[in-house]
């Protein structure tokens, strides 16, 4: 990352967000701080972010009342950060469009860790594939180069998450990827204890914005016990 990328930490406990920015300033990122929902989206307006650290539970605005509004304008990545630990609490931020879930209490090593891995992919998001830039599949064409899915010729707006699903399954269309491999390959990380609720709800959104009816997919597929793919047409 040649950039000084910049990181919101969203919390109403401000030594929660003074430690934080203690442990990304140490590494070399611009920090910036938020009470709740309101005051996230007033940094937004005025500096330029890529990644948030959203905490759930906040007065006035909450976490997953401000994702929904900042998903309606940016892809930017989003960690929801909180001491829920329930799998229905991370499964709904997850489909409201964060990208990846941290468990309070954390450690200072391995937020670091998630925080640059999501930057990492963000910020650079791959190369130029093998084949050429662009491939199409039925309706959908993806473009390597800009990073950018359309469907009967209009852009679909996808999270950083999204993209690197895509991306994925568009550089080989037919092959069946576990959810191991399809969270290895978005998220950076392997050996995870069950992924397959995670690469699940992604999964349903993508579906959501990419199929003219997601109940019966005619794209992306789920082929039973070992994963999913992307259908060729």
């Amino acid at each position: 990352m040649d950039q000084q990328a910049c990181i919101l930490v969203v919390d109403d406990d401000a030594d929660i967000v003074n430690a934080v920015r203690l442990y990304l300033e140490k590494e070399g990122f611009c920090v910036y701080g938020a009470a709740d929902g309101f005051e996230a989206l007033d940094v937004l307006e005025q500096r330029t972010i890529h990644l948030i650290l959203m905490d759930v539970m906040m007065p006035r605005m909450d976490g997953f009342s401000a994702i929904l509004r900042i998903r309606q304008k940016r892809n930017l990545p989003i960690l929801v950060m909180s001491a829920k630990t329930e799998d229905s609490d991370k499964v709904l931020g997850l489909s409201i469009g964060a990208d990846d879930y941290i468990s309070k209490p954390f450690s200072p090593t391995e937020l670091v860790a998630r925080v640059k891995s999501h930057l990492r992919r963000y910020l650079t998001l791959g190369g130029a594939q093998a084949g050429g830039p662009l491939v199409r599949v039925g309706r959908l064409e993806y473009d390597f180069e800009a990073h950018q899915l359309t469907a009967d010729g209009e852009p679909v707006r996808l999270t950083p998450t999204e993209t690197r699903i895509m991306e994925l399954f568009f550089r080989s269309p037919g092959r069946v990827f576990s959810a191991e491999e399809i969270y290895a390959g978005a998220w950076g990380e392997g050996n995870v204890y069950a992924p397959e609720n995670t690469v699940m709800v992604h999964i349903r959104r993508i579906r959501e914005k990419i199929e003219l009816n997601p109940k019966e997919p005619e794209y992306v597929k789920v082929v039973w016990g070992l994963g999913y793919k992307l259908e060729k047409h």
